[in-house]
């Protein structure tokens, strides 16, 4: 990304505006536009399905970049000692965890809500 002078002496690295690092060491989640992520303006919700007989827990409504919304699903998957995947932009987790992923998320800065019955 082209800075206001570049190719001059006075260039500088485009940073972050959360931490300060230049937009390629910057470790902070990123949303699919490309702005910082901020969770609180994220409502994540969670819901339960039930597929061939099996529950599976369904986290929706994060807006995060693939690779930092999979770094998010292996967190939770290892928190909760489960499996799960991301697919279409929801993780999905291996069993019924709603309550304890509710409070994970609220524990995050997520807005986080229950959906379905």
């Amino acid at each position: 990304m082209a800075g206001l002078f570049a190719g001059t002496p006075l260039e500088r690295p485009v940073t972050c505006e959360r931490c300060g690092q230049p937009h390629g060491w910057c470790p902070c989640p990123r949303t699919r536009a490309g702005k910082v992520a901020v969770p609180g303006e994220q409502p994540a919700r969670v819901r339960r399905e039930k597929r061939t007989g099996k529950v599976v827990t369904v986290v929706f409504g994060i807006d995060l970049a693939e690779p930092h919304l999979k770094a998010f699903a292996v967190e939770l998957k290892k928190t909760l000692s489960t499996g799960g995947t991301v697919a279409g932009g929801e993780i999905e987790l291996q069993g019924d965890h709603r309550e304890r992923v509710l409070a994970l998320l609220k524990a995050r800065g997520y807005p986080a809500k229950a959906a379905g019955g």
